[in-house]
């Protein structure tokens, strides 16, 4: 079994907050996979369901940012869960707008979600560092993780979140690899290679050439031969 945590800030205010991208990747896989509706428990709101053939407890903390680590150590304590189990998926300043890496242990870089979640089951648990950029000064850190996403960040927003759906069971079964890779076909697709390109080109287009030979006189083919 597998304890995903988003964290954010419960309520409408901060919903499209960048310090929200948290809640924003589990509501994605709940939505996705057909997990079970969100109810009250722990401090926060639960659901349930499988990623592949993993059951997995999707954890969105309700006691604000500072005090994340109270619900997930109660969540983590009723399933008998250690902290291997658990992955966090929180936003990160010093990852570009759209990035994500996988971390496990280390320090929490001042994240007060993670300062908690630190104080209360240690730094063993795995991690989902999601980028929101950084503002560029330190003055401007809490108004930037405060403030919401803009129009403009909606479409890698988007493809950033169903990456992170797609490679949820492969995180769920602890390949990050393969969630790594999924996240990177969503926000990077591959490009289409020659031979696709060839194959792409409309049948109108090879004759093009052959067309405007018609009408010419055997001289006009033989000087155009020359040109």
């Amino acid at each position: 079994m597998r304890l995903f945590v988003g964290l954010g800030n419960p309520g409408e205010k901060y919903a499209r907050n960048r310090h929200n991208i948290g809640f924003m990747a589990v509501d994605r896989i709940a939505e996705d996979h057909g997990f079970s509706p969100w109810r009250r428990k722990f401090h926060g709101l639960v659901s349930e369901g499988r990623l592949g053939g993993e059951k997995v407890i999707l954890l969105k903390p309700e006691t604000y940012m500072n005090l994340s680590g109270q619900a997930v150590s109660e969540a983590m304590h009723y399933y008998k869960l250690t902290p291997e189990d658990v992955i966090v998926f929180h936003d990160e300043l010093d990852l570009a707008p759209g990035r994500c890496r996988c971390k496990t242990g280390g320090g929490h870089a001042g994240h007060n979600g993670l300062r908690s979640i630190h104080a209360h089951i240690g730094d063993g648990y795995h991690r989902v560092r999601i980028g929101i950029g950084h503002p560029g000064h330190k003055d401007r850190v809490t108004a930037h993780v405060l403030g919401d996403f803009s129009k403009a960040d909606a479409a890698w927003l988007d493809d950033l979140l169903r990456g992170i759906s797609d490679g949820a069971p492969a995180l769920a079964r602890g390949d990050t690899a393969a969630f790594m890779n999924a996240v990177a076909r969503r926000v990077a697709p591959p490009r289409a290679s020659k031979t696709e390109k060839a194959a792409k080109t409309p049948p109108e287009a090879e004759q093009a050439a052959p067309r405007e030979e018609e009408g010419k006189s055997p001289l006009e083919r033989l000087i155009d031969r020359f040109r």
